[in-house]
């Protein structure tokens, strides 16, 4: 389970497990810049996924993958339209070919948040729990 915590103003303490996060917005939008917008968190999940995800089939294929260095650029200019596009960027190390740097952008687009993000209907409930009053 994640817990969310207003901590200060707008900031947000993030708790998943036993890490510990800090979301805020920026001083423009009257926040204090302490940490990622919940913008960048999402962004950041599927950058992160589409990494993990790279560097374990390059493992278990036996690839030669030494590391991955991730972009995500965001285009929100149309987000109340309903368009909302990431644009990801790969970076593969490692002594690698052309045919193997393809098959590892093909992979890029199976990771989970890619998958979760483009191709599944996710449901948002939103209820009052019982401190509310």
């Amino acid at each position: 389970m994640i817990r969310i915590h207003n901590s200060k103003g707008l900031q947000q303490q993030i708790q998943i497990g036993e890490h510990r996060l800090l979301g805020d917005v920026s001083a423009a939008l009257g926040g204090d810049n302490a940490g990622p917008d919940p913008h960048d968190l999402f962004d950041a999940s599927l950058g992160t996924c589409k990494a993990m995800t790279l560097l374990l089939y390059a493992h278990q294929k036996g690839l030669p993958l030494e590391g991955v260095d991730v972009s995500v650029e965001r285009d929100d200019s149309e987000e109340r339209e309903g368009n909302y596009r990431l644009i990801v960027t790969l970076d593969l190390q490692g002594p690698l070919d052309d045919a193997q740097r393809q098959q590892l952008l093909r992979i890029a687009d199976k990771c989970p948040i890619h998958k979760l993000m483009t191709s599944t209907d996710v449901q948002v409930q939103t209820r009052l729990g019982e401190t509310s009053a």
